[in-house]
């Protein structure tokens, strides 16, 4: 749970730091999905709002690593 408002989600690699905004409302969901993004020589991370309906989805297929 956070707070309403401007919100900054980031995360970092080798190669690059990304970040998004987020504007929260009270009593929403916020879906964010990290993905590797392919460069020419190497790939990095990436940041991307998604749907509740797509970020819901993502978590019922996710599973722990053993």
């Amino acid at each position: 749970v956070i707070k309403p408002g401007i919100h900054v989600l980031s995360t970092e690699s080798e190669f690059s730091d990304n970040s998004i905004e987020l504007d929260a409302k009270s009593g929403q969901n916020y879906f964010v999905r990290q993905y590797i993004k392919f460069g020419v020589f190497v790939g990095g991370a990436n940041l991307e709002l998604v749907s509740e309906e797509e970020g819901k989805e993502g978590v019922l297929e996710c599973k722990l690593a053993n």
